[in-house]
């Protein structure tokens, strides 16, 4: 038997092979129902904004059977699945998982929302009944690892997420963001940590948008925000000071068209887009002095400002994993 942890992230694949393994959770789970991974015997699948991976347990060529299960759904061919990945085995597969869990692997070094969807990816794979003894293990010991990281370290000196960059980055256009309409699309995890960083930090006038209302107006109830039907997307960005788009798309929300007819409406009054989706939600346009439009590498651009501190606890905290990894892998 072998462990493999099978890595296509944002320092090894282009834009588009994300964007083409890129699954939904809704879209993991109905993958693990048709059986695409019924060559491994251990399974999980993770999917975010900045990496799919699959930890996996067999026998035989794992790898492979990882990459042609990736390209059966994904229409991208298993070479260039190979090309755009990284491949970790036996004790560095768990390490990976540990580094990953306490926000050492992210792009933006310490963030916590990792954690939260690694839980989540954990939680499908064994409602699906593919994550066995091996796999279970290995997910609870990283989930106890990046718990020390994170509070026995600096690891997370200065709190960075998403959504917190994104409000710093509104407030350096628009100053006060009291004054400021906000339209935030999507209700997932980077929607509402988003949503909720701009009503903690002053704004005062946000909606939720979502293709299912009820998810929109449950957020906005909760964090004092305002809801909308995703399908008056269109005549609320003409009066938006800051939309961020957050929401799980097949194409973008827009056109490009559409965005341009937009713009023409506001007659020249600022526009700032910050794209988190994967897919992108906005479509890309030339920027100009009434359009600005930021996405993740803008985002991690900005919170790498504040990452010296972080770095030089994760040279330490990377080497405690290790050793927990290794106990780990011979405790299997």
């Amino acid at each position: 038997m072998s462990l493999v942890a099978f890595s296509c992230n944002f320092r090894t694949a282009e834009l588009a092979v994300l964007e083409a393994l890129s699954v939904s959770r809704e879209r993991a789970e109905a993958l693990y129902a048709e059986g695409i991974f019924s060559g491994l015997e251990e399974c999980v699948l993770l999917s975010t904004c900045n990496r799919v991976e699959v930890y996996a347990r067999g026998k035989g060529p794992v790898t492979d059977k990882i990459a042609e299960a990736l390209a059966a759904y994904s229409g991208l061919s298993k070479e260039i699945i190979l090309k755009n990945a990284e491949l970790f085995s036996a004790c560095d597969a768990i390490r990976h998982l540990f580094e990953l869990t306490s926000g050492l692997d992210s792009r933006m070094v310490g963030e916590a929302e990792i954690l939260g969807q690694v839980k989540q990816a954990y939680e499908a794979a064994c409602s699906a009944g593919t994550s066995g003894a091996t796999l279970n293990r290995v997910f609870q010991k990283s989930f106890q690892a990046a718990k020390w990281a994170r509070t026995e370290t600096g690891i997370a000196q200065g709190q960075i997420s998403i959504g917190n960059v994104a409000v710093e980055l509104a407030g350096r256009v628009f100053g006060d963001l009291s004054r400021s309409s906000v339209l935030v699309v999507g209700t997932g995890e980077a929607g509402r940590k988003t949503a909720q960083s701009f009503v903690s930090r002053g704004a005062e006038n946000v909606l939720v948008a979502s293709r299912n209302f009820e998810r929109a107006h449950a957020l906005a109830a909760e964090i004092g925000a305002g809801a909308i039907e995703l399908g008056a997307l269109t005549s609320r960005m003409e009066h938006a000071d800051v939309v961020v788009g957050c929401s799980s798309v097949e194409e973008p929300l827009l056109s490009e068209a559409a965005l341009k007819q937009i713009l023409k409406r506001r007659r020249e009054r600022p526009l700032f887009l910050i794209d988190l989706g994967m897919p992108r939600n906005f479509p890309s346009v030339e920027e100009s002095d009434a359009l600005w439009i930021y996405g993740l590498e803008d985002l991690a651009g900005i919170a790498n400002e504040n990452l010296a501190a972080r770095e030089r606890e994760a040279v330490l905290c990377r080497g405690e994993l290790s050793r927990r990894a290794r106990r780990v892998f011979e405790a299997l």
